[in-house]
């Protein structure tokens, strides 16, 4: 019996993943990761790092973060606490898509999570106040590695459901995207 389903988005590789929840009057049991149902939708390396994220006030939003190859990671994200409105952005050079934004809402209520391939950019905006995020990465957080747009860069016209009423200045200080900007290769 399969614990998820999961879901295309309008961009290649991004996948809405459901997490089917077994319950009864004591609560539930629901599985975040398995290697071998996520094998099958495009999780092919190890997880090699779980971060987990705690946001206080509903409109803060975190990213829009990536790492360079060699370090490129996937990223199963999932929301335990709390509403986000989680967003991916497709950098892969050469890709039909590049350049574009896909959002999901996350939340604890509705188990979903997000499977970001190789080559994307991740943020969020918590949508309540309170929000704890689970990360799952195939790779290890690399400092040399690190990127980041700009989560209010005109060009990605990413359309937050909220007035943003926190960033930080790390996030806030990603220059915006030139016509020079080629993307990531993975």
């Amino acid at each position: 019996m399969s614990r998820f389903t999961v879901l295309d988005s309008p961009l290649s590789g991004l996948k809405l993943v459901k997490r089917q929840r077994q319950g009864d009057i004591r609560g539930f049991l629901s599985r975040v990761f398995c290697v071998e149902e996520l094998a099958d939708v495009g999780w092919i390396k190890p997880i090699a790092q779980i971060n987990h994220t705690y946001t206080v006030r509903q409109g803060t939003v975190r990213g829009m973060h990536f790492q360079r190859p060699p370090h490129s990671e996937m990223k199963l994200v999932s929301c335990i606490r709390g509403e986000v409105w989680d967003v991916a952005i497709d950098l892969r050079v050469g890709s039909p898509t590049f350049l574009h934004w896909h959002a999901e809402r996350l939340s604890a209520e509705n188990g979903c999570a997000l499977l970001i391939p190789e080559g994307f950019a991740h943020g969020f905006q918590a949508l309540t106040d309170d929000v704890e995020l689970l990360y799952c990465h195939s790779e290890a957080y690399a400092a040399e590695a690190e990127g980041g747009l700009n989560p209010a860069d005109p060009r990605l016209g990413i359309a937050w459901p909220l007035a943003i009423t926190e960033l930080s200045a790390r996030d806030a200080g990603h220059p915006l995207i030139t016509s020079d900007f080629e993307g990531v290769r993975v």
